[in-house]
Formats: C-alpha cells, sequence, structure tokens
C-alpha cells in the first residue's frame, strides 16, 4: 500500500460510462442493474491497479450547483438522467458504502470541484494523486504530483501526456477549453474553432489573453469569430475553470477505505441478483479490510455522503502451482473431481487445430488458484516432466467424465488438441469467449486478453511476451517452465473469474441465456467435427485453373497497356492514379484520406459505365484475387494426413451472429464471375459419394415478412409465389405474367435493398437510374408493402430508446451509434438496425439447422456428414446409395427448424461437385 497516495473517482463519469457501456441488465423483477454491475467493476479494478492509503469516491449532488448561479443556462441541453439509470442510484451507494469506499457528494458542488479541493490539498502536502476519470476537464489539475487515469484502458495522463494528448501543456488546457467551448454543457466559446485551432493560436500566442491582444492580427472567418466571442470568453473560462478553494467538509487524511460490510453485501447482491458478486464475497477481488479508525457519522459542512474508515487492506497473493511430480498430479485431479465444474487451457505446439500437440495444460476450480503442468517443454536443462502418456492416461477419465463441467475459453480448438491425443471432451460444458460474444457481440474483442482488461482490469501477460515476436519467435515448447506456468495458470484462473461474471450476466438475461445454451454452446462440438472432417478438393483441377487465369491476366494487361496508350503497373495503385487522373483525365469522383484521387473499387466501378480502362482494372483485379486466394493456394493447404483442406469457423466475430471462416476462407469464393463458380468445380465428392447443396431461399426476405407482418408480402410467399417477380408487378403495375426480367431484376434490388435501409439514391446508383425514378419505385413499394415501412420505422425508434434490437431468438446487437450527432454515424447505425434482426435471425435459424441435422446425422446412422456452411447453405457429403433419403431428410429439418407466418423453403441441389450441386 502507498500510504502516500490519494486516489479520487469521478463517479459520475463511472456512473453513465458503466450505463451506456454494458448491456441493460436487470434482475428478475425487472429492476435495471447494468450501471450497478459496471461502477463496481470498475471501482475494484481501480482499487488493485492503484493500492492507495487514500481513496475517495466522489458524485455529483442532485439540484443546482454554483455554476447555474452565474449562468443559468449552465447543462440547461443536457437530457435529463434516464430513468433506468435514475433507480439505480441509491443500491449503488449503499454497495459503494458497504464496500468500504469513502463517498463524497457534497450539496450544490460538482463532483469536479470536489475533486479538485481535494487534489490540491493533498498536493500541498506532498502526496501524489491520482484522478480517475473520462472526462478531459480534469486535464487543467495535471501536474508533477497529480495526474489522471482511465479506467477503461488503464492509459495514464501526466504533463508529458496532456501534452502529447492535447497539443498544449496542463496550464493551457483551461485556455483550449475556453476556446472550444462545449455544445454538451451550453458553455459558449468561439464558433468554428476545434482542438486544432486552439492548439495553433495557444502555440503561438502562449495564453487567453495574449491571443486577444492579439485578436486584430487573426485573419479570415475564424478571426472574425474571435473578435465576435471575445465578450463571452471570460464567462466561458469561469464555466470550464475546476475550483479547487471549496469548503467540501472533509480533510484528505479522513478519505481512507473501510472494512467491507458482508452481511449487509450479502443482503444487497441477493437483493439485487449480483450473482457473480455474491460468488466473490470474500475472495480478493473482494478485500477484507482491517480497521483501526471508527466511521465519523458527522464530518460537517455540506457533506451528504460520507464513509470514512482505515486504509489498511490485505489481499490473497496469486497462487499458481507448478505439477512436476506424479503424486502432486494425482491429488490436483483429486480435487478438481469433487467440483463440479472446473477451467482449463492448452498450451500447444501449434495454432493449427489439426497439428497442436500439447506442451502443457493449466487448470483452475476457484479465483485466483490454478496449477500449470508442464509435458513437454524441451530446452536445456530443463527440468523432469511427468510423462506425457502417463499423465494422458490420468486425465483421460477426468476429462471424459460427464457429470464434471470443463470451462474454457474458445473450449473448440482445446477439443482439437485433446481429440488429437485421443482424449474425447464430455460432460457439461462451457466457453467463456462464447458467453462473451452473446452478451454483448461489438463491445470488444472477445480474446482472453481483452475481457480480462474489460471486466477484471487484469492486464494479463500476452502470447507474444512469453514466445518472442517475428523471426525471434519461440516454439512453446522452447519456453522455460519457470515463465510458462505462471502465463498458462493466469489463462486457466482469469477464464474461471470471467465465467463467474459472464454466468452472472446470462442468467440475467433469459433470452440471450437462451441463445448461448441453445445455439452456440451445441455448435461448437458441430463446427469442429466439420473441421476435421474437411473438404476433397481436386488440386489438380485448380493448378489448370491457375494456368488458365495466368494468361487472362496476361491479356487483361495488354488491353491496360493499349487502352492506356503506355505500359504501367496495373498492379500498382499510383501508377494507376498517374495514367487515370493525370494522363487521361477521368473524373475525380473521390479522394483518399491524403488528398489524392481514389482507385478504390466503387470509384472505378462508376467510372467503368463510361471509360473502357477502369472496367479493364477492375476484371483484372478480380482474376489476380481468384488466382492468389484460392486457385494457388487451396492445393498448398492440401492436409498431408487427410489429403482435405481444412477451414477454421468462428462463432465470435461478425456482430449479427453469422460465422465466418478463415484458412482458408470458403465462404468468400466469389461467384457471379464464371472463373470463381469454376473454383467450386474442384470441391469434388469422393468415389461412391455425392455432394449436396440445401441452400435456404430468400430467408431474409421471409423474415421480414413475418417480423412485419405485412399482408401483402406474406401472401406473395404463402402463395408460392415468385416474390421478386410479384413485387415487380405491384411496383410497376404490370400483370404478373407480363413483368420482364429487368422489372423483376429491379424488384429484386428494392426487395433486397430497401430492407437493408437503401435510399433512393443508393437505389438509383444500383439500378442506373435517375432518383425520381428510384424514389417513385420506393413510393410504390411501400404503398404496396406497408407494414414493412411500419416495421422499419419502428425497429429504429426501438433502436433509439433501448440502444439494442434483437433477432427473432433474443440475440442482441448494441448499438451505441444509434443516438450519434453526426448524421452520418447516426443513419448507419439506423440501417443496421433495420438489417441485424434479419441477418441476425437468419444466421440463428442456419446455426440451429446445423445442430439439428447434425444431430439426425449422428443418431440416424446415414453415411453423410456436412463439410461446409456457407451463408445460408449446408454443404453435406453423403453416401451414393442413400442420397435421396439423405436429401428428403435434411430438406425436412431444414424447413421446420422455426415456424414463421411464412413457409421456410429449402433449394436442395446435388452433384459430383459443389458447383454442380447448385
Amino acid at each position: 500500500m502507498d500510504k502516500n497516495l490519494l486516489v479520487l473517482v469521478d463517479g459520475s463519469s463511472y456512473l453513465y460510462r458503466a450505463f451506456h457501456g454494458l448491456p441493460a441488465l436487470t434482475n428478475s423483477h425487472g429492476h435495471p442493474t447494468g450501471a450497478i454491475h459496471g461502477v463496481l467493476n470498475m471501482l475494484g479494478r481501480l482499487r488493485s491497479d492503484y493500492p492507495a492509503g487514500f481513496f475517495g469516491v466522489v458524485f455529483d449532488p442532485k439540484g443546482k450547483t454554483l455554476r447555474d448561479e452565474y449562468f443559468p443556462s449552465y447543462k440547461a441541453q443536457r437530457p435529463k438522467m434516464p430513468e433506468d439509470l435514475a433507480v439505480q442510484i441509491t443500491p449503488l451507494f449503499s454497495m459503494i458504502r458497504a464496500l468500504g469506499y469513502p463517498l463524497i457528494q457534497v450539496s450544490g458542488i460538482e463532483a469536479d470541484d470536489v475533486i479538485g479541493t481535494l487534489a490540491d490539498q493533498a498536493d500541498s502536502k506532498g502526496m501524489r494523486v491520482v484522478i480517475s476519470t473520462g472526462d478531459k476537464d480534469f486535464a487543467q489539475l495535471v501536474n508533477k504530483k497529480i495526474s489522471l487515469v482511465n479506467t477503461m484502458d488503464k492509459s495514464t495522463l501526466d504533463e508529458e501526456g496532456v501534452m502529447s494528448k492535447f497539443g498544449v501543456r496542463p496550464d493551457q488546457i483551461i485556455d483550449y477549453l475556453t476556446l472550444m467551448g462545449d455544445s454538451v454543457d451550453n458553455i459558449p466559446g468561439v464558433s468554428k474553432v476545434g482542438p486544432k485551432t486552439a492548439v495553433k493560436w495557444l502555440r503561438e500566442y502562449g495564453t487567453l489573453e495574449e491571443i486577444i491582444k492579439h485578436a486584430a492580427e487573426i485573419t479570415g472567418k475564424v478571426g472574425d469569430n474571435l473578435r465576435e466571442s471575445i465578450i463571452k470568453l471570460p464567462l466561458s473560462r469561469r464555466l470550464v475553470t475546476i475550483v479547487k478553494d471549496i469548503d467540501v467538509g472533509v480533510a484528505v487524511e479522513d478519505i481512507c477505505l473501510a472494512a467491507p460490510n458482508d452481511p449487509l453485501l450479502r443482503e444487497l447482491y441477493t437483493q439485487y441478483e449480483l450473482k457473480s458478486a455474491l460468488a466473490l464475497l470474500g475472495q480478493p477481488n473482494q478485500p477484507a479490510l482491517e480497521s483501526d479508525v471508527g466511521v465519523d457519522e458527522d464530518k460537517g459542512g455540506d457533506v451528504v455522503d460520507f464513509w470514512p474508515k482505515s486504509c489498511e487492506k490485505n489481499i490473497d497473493p496469486l497462487n499458481y502451482e507448478v505439477i512436476l511430480e506424479l503424486d502432486v498430479l494425482e491429488e490436483w485431479i483429486a480435487k478438481i473431481s469433487c467440483q463440479s465444474f472446473f477451467a482449463f487451457d492448452t498450451e500447444t505446439t501449434s495454432l493449427d487445430y489439426l497439428e497442436a500437440k500439447l506442451v502443457g495444460l493449466s487448470f483452475c476450480f476457484e479465483s485466483r488458484h490454478a496449477a500449470y503442468l508442464p509435458l513437454s517443454h524441451d530446452y536445456p536443462g530443463v527440468p523432469g516432466q511427468i510423462a506425457i502418456d502417463v499423465a494422458l492416461e490420468k486425465l483421460k477419465p477426468l476429462f471424459e467424465d460427464e457429470q464434471i463441467g470443463k470451462l474454457g475459453h474458445n473450449l473448440k480448438y482445446d477439443r482439437h488438441v485433446l481429440l488429437n491425443h485421443g482424449i474425447s471432451l464430455k460432460g457439461k460444458l462451457d466457453d467463456s469467449m462464447l458467453e462473451s460474444y452473446v452478451l454483448n457481440s461489438t463491445s470488444t474483442r472477445h480474446n482472453l486478453d481483452a475481457l480480462a482488461l474489460k471486466y477484471l482490469g487484469v492486464a494479463t501477460t500476452h502470447y507474444e511476451q512469453v514466445v518472442g515476436k517475428g523471426a525471434k519467435q519461440i516454439n512453446f515448447s522452447e519456453v522455460s517452465i519457470d515463465v510458462a506456468a505462471p502465463y498458462a495458470a493466469e489463462d486457466a484462473d482469469i477464464c474461471w473469474q470471467l465465467h463467474l461474471i459472464f454466468n452472472q450476466m446470462l442468467n440475467d438475461q433469459p433470452k440471450l441465456l437462451s441463445v448461448y445454451k441453445e445455439i452456440e454452446l451445441p455448435l461448437f462440438n458441430i463446427l469442429g467435427d466439420i473441421e476435421r472432417e474437411g473438404v476433397n478438393i481436386d488440386s489438380e483441377m485448380l493448378v489448370d485453373q491457375s494456368a488458365e487465369l495466368s494468361n487472362t491476366l496476361d491479356d487483361l494487361e495488354i488491353q491496360a497497356h493499349n487502352l492506356a496508350g503506355e505500359v504501367f503497373n496495373i498492379g500498382s495503385p499510383k501508377q494507376i492514379q498517374a495514367i487515370l487522373f493525370d494522363k487521361m483525365e477521368l473524373p475525380v469522383l473521390s479522394k483518399t484520406p491524403k488528398g489524392q484521387p481514389s482507385t478504390a473499387e466503387s470509384v472505378l466501378q462508376e467510372l467503368a459505365h463510361d471509360y473502357p480502362l477502369p472496367g479493364v482494372i477492375l476484371k483484372y483485379r478480380s482474376m489476380s484475387k481468384l488466382k492468389s486466394t484460392y486457385t494457388d493456394k487451396l492445393p498448398m493447404q492440401i492436409n498431408k494426413s487427410t489429403k482435405r483442406v481444412h477451414t477454421s469457423y468462428h462463432q465470435a466475430v461478425t456482430a449479427t451472429g453469422r460465422l465466418s471462416s478463415s484458412d482458408p476462407n470458403l465462404q468468400n469464393i466469389p461467384i457471379r464471375l464464371p472463373e470463381g463458380r469454376r473454383i467450386r468445380k474442384a470441391f469434388k465428392a469422393p468415389p461412391g459419394k455425392t455432394i449436396i447443396a440445401a441452400d435456404y431461399s430468400q430467408i431474409e426476405l421471409r423474415i421480414m415478412a413475418h417480423l412485419s407482418s405485412d399482408e401483402g408480402l406474406c401472401a406473395a410467399f404463402n402463395g408460392g409465389l415468385d416474390v421478386h417477380r410479384a413485387t415487380a408487378a405491384e411496383v410497376f403495375s404490370e400483370e404478373i405474367s407480363l413483368v420482364t426480367d429487368d422489372q423483376r431484376r429491379a424488384a429484386k434490388a428494392i426487395n433486397f435493398g430497401l430492407i437493408y435501409g437503401m435510399s433512393a439514391f443508393g437505389l438509383a446508383k444500383q439500378l442506373g437510374i435517375d432518383r425520381v425514378s428510384a424514389k417513385r419505385y420506393t413510393e410504390a413499394y411501400f404503398a404496396r408493402y406497408p407494414k414493412v415501412l411500419h416495421f422499419m420505422e419502428e425497429t429504429k425508434a426501438k433502436a433509439r430508446e433501448k440502444e439494442f434490437v434483437e433477432t427473432l431468438y433474443g440475440r442482441r446487437l448494441y448499438l451505441p451509434d444509434i443516438n450519434a450527432r453526426q448524421g452520418q454515424v447516426r443513419q448507419h447505425a439506423e440501417r443496421t438496425a433495420i438489417n441485424a434482426p434479419m441477418q441476425g435471425t437468419a444466421a440463428d435459424i442456419i446455426k440451429l439447422a446445423m445442430i439439428q441435422v447434425s444431430h439426425w446425422m449422428q443418431n440416424s446412422g446415414v453415411h453423410a456428414k456436412i463439410i461446409m456452411q456457407v451463408h445460408d447453405e449446408l454443404v453435406i457429403e453423403a453416401e451414393t446409395s442413400s442420397l435421396q433419403d439423405t436429401i428428403d431428410c435434411v430438406r425436412s429439418i431444414m424447413e421446420s427448424v422455426a415456424t414463421l407466418d411464412v413457409p421456410l423453403l429449402v433449394d436442395v441441389g446435388q452433384g459430383a461437385n459443389w458447383e454442380e450441386a447448385h
């Protein structure tokens, strides 16, 4: 503990960041708890990172403050505190006090001024001060002894940091803020002056006073604005200046941590159903504090809330063990066998799940207590390890015990590794990565390091810190055991701690819990099986296609040179830029961030309507990508042992719930070009087998019909009509039998474009028509399908209110930008709000279909396996002898996996290869 350190927390900043940054959690009685979770977690992180002798949590008071007295419009534009946040204040304050944190709230005084006063007092007494906040205004307080910390990313600001971040010294921050003003707090500044201009002026003139003295020298509109604002600047400066001589009614020496009131905490945590906090009572992140100072019930002055006590705390150290003897391993196995579940992690020789071999295993069944079992570390002087075959023989019954739960982070990979060693993972399984993903797919990356920092405030040891980077990176087997052990044990421990939190959060949200348990958890085993099965590839066919593509690329390059009138590097954006815009003087439609004419694909596509060379360049790029990504690379990715290609499917990447694929990416093979479709021909069925492709037909439109309950759209699907032709008939006022292919194409663009929030401008661009016609088509569409428009508007309104949207199954996509002030940002979030329920529901349906089809295949004894999942399609390798039965059953399962107001239809094809199956 640092007895010369004061930590001051901007509690009001914590409050809003927690409320807006975490899911809208509630207990079973509907009482919001998200802000409570967030603030308590942030305080715990900060307390762990800064074991200070003095600690205070400061909140804004209710009602008006001193700034309102001399500027009645101060903060007048700020919205009222949301009711869902307001009802969390009282229980949160009770918990903060019960945890032993001094809580300070001074009537009529903003938290900024209380913190400024206490920081100044501590500084004058020779103490160091850390202020935890996300508010830039506090940068004015920074000096040699006062610094800021942002608890979300652990970034700190000292004097040098302020200069680096803002471009001005701490003593210039007040003038910097004055010049810019603050529209959120209704503080007037100089119109059109932002950070760049403010920094420029302060670097040139030094102070606000000098800037005002030289105002006549500043030219342009911004100079006029400065001169017009001079009369208001003294008020602005007073408003942004943190006051440091307030009577806060408490001395710095009294702001000490108290012993937690565990009985009261247990009562509060139980009432508000904070299960993870309950589980941690008495543990290190719920530290016991020794007290030698009584509670001071009345400090006088205007202090509304204060909880001072002792400053001594006792944190149990990490307890990470290394298992090098067989009897110690047997003791750990005996302990784990008595648990309902345990966390584990594997350390391996490779990230390739088929090639990876065990280097070691780590285990954890209680927070901060874990063990590492090294198995095949190999370096000079390595200590003796338990023989891997002996250790795994002992561990196999544990991993295959169906009565003991297993917890991991990205458990699919660990399952692969154990299977490589002949061990099947059984029992109730949980995955903290999938828990995080289901809780909020967009709030952070879902790797262990990022989650530890976000939810536990722990900066973990990263893999590269252990094995090195680049050419100097070593295999994990070469890492010294004394370095590997704490790293590996930490992984299991952090996984355990995260699960305690995530399990509580999921139990608070029954719909999300269902998504996790009914969709994501059952799926990871199935994806693992698909990955291990792999896909049969005809490498010779791909080699031939590569040769043909080489010839095509040569021809396209010659065409491009002829059109340009000179030889140039068709792969160089810079040379393309010079040819198109300098030499040929084509119109510049867009610029790069550096101000150069853009040669992006969207730009070339638009130019290709009127000029031949951009079209040739685009085709060259497409052919080149096909060659380098697929025809050249796929043959090299055939596994030497299985003779098949094995992709990796990722459950926790996309925001909407869709799967993604990598190494190789089998979901992105372009099929609009014949050359792309030909690549699918190389995905062949082995002798005696046939490829089946089962693809949901227009699933997202069908989901829209269901969600909107639009009678016209539902009738089209229920009547078995071609919905695009039916839409064309309505939009173009034509008999359905007389609809042309061009009209159907336009209707298809309308159907898919409008439900994804495409504007009339976007539709005009896509169809190559004028905006007036596109607007007319749009109006005709919504006149025919009015409930579609109603659904879209209602979805946006609900999204603005809740800041998330849901799929049919309750999966959430959070939309923090739905209420953004910037129009473009807000509109993008609105389009996402409309699209996500459909795309996310489609993702849920295809996942449920995979689960049910896979279970049928395993239980029926049919000789068929899923070998790929691509968007709304399952690709299956089936015995030719039972082909029709397989097709019939797969179609039936997929079409009945969800009950909508319109039928789910599945197009099923078959063939000797993937392309034929379409």
